[in-house]
């Protein structure tokens, strides 16, 4: 019998796709993408989400994909300390829209310094990127 047909007789008797369905009870998995309630401020900057990416830096000239992994053990000690960077994002839950930027660290001080600089100091948060609220 054909897949088609098959599947239009399990849609005909409301019987979800196999891939919606947990693999041991077979019971249907309500997906985050389905949700209808989803909530929305009035105005641009009313509700921001702030995350923080933490990202191994590249040392100059390439890393080990480059230069191939040490093969003696003096050089597998000794490791250069290079570092981490911090891409703090910023998305705004009305407009949608978003600012990046790159810092030192993740704690607290500079995550507000951060998203104090996504915002210019004498507007309000969207006239100058053309948005009205």
């Amino acid at each position: 019998m054909p897949a088609r047909t098959v599947s239009r007789i399990l849609r005909r008797h409301q019987v979800p796709y196999l891939a919606d369905c947990d693999p041991l009870t077979g019971q249907l998995i309500r997906s985050s993408k389905q949700t209808t309630c989803r909530y929305e401020r009035d105005r641009p900057g009313e509700l921001v989400h702030m995350d923080v990416k933490k990202i191994g830096k590249i040392p100059d000239g390439g890393g080990w994909r480059a230069h191939g992994r040490p093969a003696t053990t003096a050089e597998k000690t000794r490791q250069p300390k290079i570092g981490y960077d911090y891409v703090h994002s910023l998305v705004d839950d009305h407009s949608r829209l978003a600012y990046s930027e790159i810092l030192t660290d993740e704690i607290g001080t500079t995550c507000a310094v951060g998203s104090c600089s996504a915002l210019p100091p004498t507007s309000p948060p969207t006239a100058s990127r053309g948005l009205s609220g």
